[in-house]
């Protein structure tokens, strides 16, 4: 009767300010605990017939959203106790009380029970990495370590003595295989399907189509900020529906040899960088974010070094951790700051809020990882420094030269962590040149993730299919470069 009440008198007011209160009396039912009662909220507005189709969709979503975060944390208490029993060794129930009330894991209250985040066993290791001792199965991260210092070297090598910032291309094939569950859609649907591809940049080239089951429907221009290939297939009952593209395309290395004194500013009223120094979904100059500015740029004017401070705070400052969904959070950066931890993309958020603040151009860069034995969806960043042009920056690998490179020789972690200031190893498949961009064609539905897009996107006409109906995956084997396309 409440609820009903109240959607009574908000709706009854301004559209805008309607939806607005709605969403916001929802929101703060949520941080409560009570999910209940913000999806009853939101579901009586949505009851009313006059919305606005806008304002429809910002409410289904926000309804939505709370089924997401429900998702993102599944454990209870026990059943957590359960599986980090058998992750570390000689764990007690003292212990991990003791774990609990210090907050080590991130955990939400929701219709008066406490859940636990997914991801919670991996995020122990990440933030208290002298855990990893006790670790089962041990863990032997030494050969990966070993191979991505000696990448580094040999790309940093061949770009001094080819004096050109391009080298060492290699050529893959890559097969995408998005799987829609058994009846994820009615039988007779149309499902779309879209599959990031990668994007052309000037060390990415060469992308060809090799097979597609089924046919591609549209693909995007080869500098689309979110590059896609596009699919329809109709459902059929209590059948999966697989979508699978065959590629291949070429990668560099890259390692740009920066020299401080030849970077000059920026102009930021140029169109080509004016949308890169402003703020943007996730990129907010928060008080918070200018106090943080401020106490690691200091005085400092150059652009290329005030970067380098913000890089090596975030190396020095930020534990990794696997993150929830982006689609769930308000502001990644902030959420990132405030926590002191995050994944590689709310890292990579955080430094391009700290570039673009101090009038740095920076956008967000992201695909795949695919390191032999590393590979994941992954997201990291270009700054543009006159007269060098646009650079990469991969905040994560400066985290892992510092905190988890553990096998290596202090002088080797170093050279990682500075490598990735300017420079990227050849082992990514890179589809976006920018976050929060919109699909061609666009969706009917919501995103599944609205922030990012690696894993791909799914939907029919009458609702998005989320992450839990579908799996992803790219395999990857290196080919031979045509001699043609060596440089």
């Amino acid at each position: 009767m409440f609820l009903a009440l109240l959607c009574m008198v908000l709706l009854s007011s301004a559209p805008c300010f309607a939806r607005e209160a709605v969403v916001g009396q929802a929101e703060q039912l949520e941080l409560g605990g009570d999910f209940k009662a913000a999806a009853g909220l939101l579901s009586k507005a949505l009851d009313n017939k006059t919305l606005r189709a806008a304002d429809r969709k910002e409410l289904e979503f926000e309804l939505d959203r709370l089924a997401r975060i429900r998702l993102d944390f599944p454990y209870t208490k026990d059943a957590l106790f359960a599986d980090l029993k058998n992750s570390v060794k000689g764990l007690t129930a003292d212990e991990y009380e003791q774990w609990v009330r210090e907050g080590r894991f991130d955990s939400r209250e929701i219709d008066g029970k406490r859940f636990f985040m997914s991801s919670s066993v991996s995020n122990l290791f990440f933030r208290y990495p002298d855990l990893y001792a006790r670790s089962l199965p041990p863990k032997k991260s030494a050969d990966l370590e070993k191979r991505h210092w000696e990448t580094c070297v040999a790309i940093q090598k061949a770009a001094l003595a080819e004096k050109k910032p391009y080298v060492l291309p290699k050529r893959f094939e890559a097969t995408m295989t998005v799987t829609a569950k058994a009846n994820a859609a009615a039988a007779g649907e149309t499902l779309r399907a879209w599959l990031p591809i990668p994007r052309e940049y000037p060390f990415q080239t060469g992308f060809e189509v090799l097979s597609s089951t089924p046919a591609i429907e549209r693909l995007d221009d080869s500098l689309s900020p979110i590059r896609a290939a596009y699919f329809e297939l109709p459902a059929v009952k209590d059948r999966p529906a697989e979508f699978k593209l065959a590629y291949e395309y070429t990668t560099h290395g890259v390692w740009f040899d920066l020299k401080p004194e030849e970077v000059r500013p920026c102009n930021t009223n140029d169109p080509a960088f004016r949308e890169f120094t402003r703020e943007a979904p996730h990129i907010e100059f928060t008080p918070e974010i200018r106090a943080l500015s401020q106490q690691i740029a200091g005085n400092e004017t150059n652009p290329c070094l005030k970067a380098k401070k913000f890089y090596d705070w975030i190396a020095d400052n930020i534990k990794y951790s696997y993150a929830i969904e982006y689609s769930t959070i308000r502001n990644i950066s902030d959420y990132c700051r405030s926590r002191g931890y995050g994944d590689c993309g709310q890292e990579a958020l955080l430094f391009m809020t700290l570039c673009r603040l101090n009038s740095i151009p920076a956008r967000w860069q992201s695909g795949w990882n695919t390191f032999p034995g590393a590979k994941s969806i992954h997201d990291w960043t270009e700054i543009y420094l006159a007269p060098y042009g646009w650079v990469p920056v991969d905040p994560y690998m400066g985290i892992f030269a510092t905190r988890y490179a553990t096998t290596l020789k202090p002088q080797q972690r170093r050279q990682i962590r500075d490598f990735y200031f300017g420079g990227l190893d050849q082992y990514r498949m890179i589809a976006n040149s920018d976050h929060n961009q919109v699909l061609n064609p666009p969706k009917e539905t919501m995103r599944s993730d609205n922030v990012d897009f690696q894993r791909g996107e799914l939907e029919t006409g009458s609702h998005n299919i989320y992450f839990n109906e579908y799996s992803y995956k790219l395999d990857l084997k290196e080919v031979k470069v045509p001699a043609a396309r060596i440089e």
